[in-house]
């Protein structure tokens, strides 16, 4: 494994292999796995917080939203108007798209020169790494971006090989689309960008189709963002209100590294440095704007104390090239070994993560798996431990809150029920009476929390007001003219910051239609 890069990197052409066991047969098999583990995993614990909101934008169809760009209530929308969403049509789009990145993983390891061996450890990385599975479980904007990412890359890599400039059409479409799922990618372009100008792609600099490319992301991601200036820039608002609370973990360089390699299962790291070795190497020279990317995406999440999460769409990427220098490198009968080893090692590490970030084992068997290997979830926010770690404890409770409310709602007069509005304090609590209550006979909504502040009251004006979240009684003495005590949204898996009275507030003492700009809460 000391052979020079120049040396080890030369292609090797395998024997021509049966349809059946070629590369591209075998990265199928590996994405099918995903699918397979879908249908264990899809339907099983409940709804996640996100989820819900998620759904709730998609009836609202708008160019942005506070938290996140519009992509995601769009297919939200779709799906509401397709095949439903119930949690095995909400789930199967992530899942795909899982079985999707697996494919592109593959794929891109053979446009890098890799044969049947890379192709498989690629995709096998990016099924087993922990990150993978957990994005590619839930309806959210992460379960898009690996795939989104992954393709922009494999059509540099074309680019790169071909010399067929006109790509940077379909690459600046897809970085718009991108835009239009999450923002995070705005940074990784950037280093892509630095990339191309640092190597021999420089060369499309000279050419039309790469401005005509940028133009065209441009163009795809304008209109969020003047939805965004139009709204005052809510996004900024929030990140910044975000980062003055406290709320999410912030990590220094080294302990977000180690993070890095937690996520991605620790063996199937080891595919990342040997990345950065094809990149920089004679062989990899070509895509070598791909590396410089990698290195100054981390570096900025890492200087902006991102999540440790933002950085998992660049990885199936880093798979590929890594399992490409790996085959290389092992091609000699002295290192044959290491190839069935690694593949293993990531299997095991991969499998024993598993029950910990995708829900394939029931309740009672995931607590006791959990204390008897010691394994916890990786935290992202400061938020106390329940019984349940963050990740799954937000898949319980919310419809035993629609359900509590409904009971009491509807022991109010009928002409009281067209006057009482529901009023939610957090998005997961909004999220929730949205979509559980029309099956319980509850109207929608509203609150000030994310999106729905700017959704609004609708017509209510306070006069009688069912609230949720309100974790401040002193608040209900000074605001209403009479409360109550109704219920609760207690629920022994669900997450315990969460649990709190849910009040009925009688003659709030401001109209809700004059104060409502005043009440807005993005955090």
């Amino acid at each position: 494994m000391s052979a020079t890069p120049s040396a080890t990197l030369a292609p090797k052409q395998d024997r021509t292999p049966s349809l059946l066991t070629s590369g591209t047969a075998i990265i199928v098999y590996v994405a099918l796995v995903r699918l397979v583990l879908y249908f264990f995993a899809g339907p099983r614990y409940g709804y996640f917080r996100d989820e819900l909101y998620y759904l709730a934008c998609g009836e609202h169809p708008a160019w942005g939203y506070v938290d996140q760009p519009p992509l995601i209530g769009w297919i939200a929308w779709l799906l509401q108007h397709t095949i439903g969403t119930s949690l095995w049509a909400l789930r199967l789009l992530p899942a795909l798209a899982g079985a999707a990145t697996i494919l592109l993983a593959g794929l891109l390891a053979r446009e890098l020169g890799g044969r049947r061996w890379a192709m498989f450890l690629a995709s096998f990385a990016a099924l087993m790494a922990p990150v993978s599975l957990a994005l590619s479980h839930l309806f959210t904007m992460n379960a898009f971006d690996p795939l989104l990412w992954a393709a922009i890359a494999y059509l540099v890599v074309r680019i790169a090989k071909t010399g067929n400039e006109p790509l940077w059409l379909a690459v600046g479409a897809l970085a718009g689309a991108t835009i239009l799922n999450k923002y995070a990618v705005i940074f990784w372009l950037s280093g892509l960008i630095i990339g191309v100008c640092l190597t021999p792609l420089r060369q499309s600099l000279r050419h039309r189709w790469f401005w005509f490319g940028c133009a065209l992301a441009a163009a795809i991601a304008l209109p969020n963002f003047l939805w965004q200036w139009q709204h005052q820039f809510p996004f900024l608002q929030l990140m910044a209100n975000v980062r003055k609370s406290g709320r999410d973990i912030l990590l220094s360089p080294l302990p977000f590294l180690q993070a890095q390699a937690q996520m991605l299962g620790f063996v199937a790291a080891l595919l990342v440095p040997f990345a950065l070795l094809f990149f920089f190497s004679r062989q990899g020279r070509p895509y070598r704007a791909l590396g410089w990317a990698y290195l100054i995406f981390l570096a900025e999440m890492m200087i902006l104390h991102g999540k440790m999460y933002y950085v998992a769409p660049v990885y199936p990427i880093m798979f590929a090239a890594g399992a490409v220098w790996i085959e290389a490198v092992t091609d000699s009968t002295l290192w044959i070994w290491v190839k069935p080893a690694l593949a293993l090692a990531i299997l095991a590490v991969g499998g024993i993560y598993a029950p910990t970030i995708l829900p394939i084992l029931s309740v009672p068997n995931f607590l006791a798996y959990e204390h008897k290997t010691g394994i916890e979830q990786q935290k992202f926010e400061n938020m106390p431990q329940g019984v349940l770690p963050q990740l799954y404890a937000d898949m319980f409770g919310w419809e035993q809150i629609a359900q509590r409310v409904a009971v009491y709602y509807h022991s109010l007069s009928p002409e009281e029920q067209q006057k009482t509005a529901i009023f939610a304090n957090n998005y997961g609590d909004a999220g929730a009476i949205d979509f559980f209550g029309p099956r319980y006979g509850l109207p929608k909504s509203i609150g000030v929390h994310q999106n729905y502040w700017i959704w609004g009251p609708r017509s209510y004006t306070g006069e009688s007001i069912i609230v949720l979240g309100e974790g401040n009684e002193r608040n209900m003495q000074t605001k209403c003219t009479s409360y109550s005590i109704i219920g609760n949204t207690e629920y022994p898996l669900s997450r315990r910051d969460e649990w709190g009275p849910i009040y009925h507030c009688r003659g709030f003492k401001r109209n809700l239609q004059t104060i409502w700009p005043d009440l807005k809460r993005w955090n």
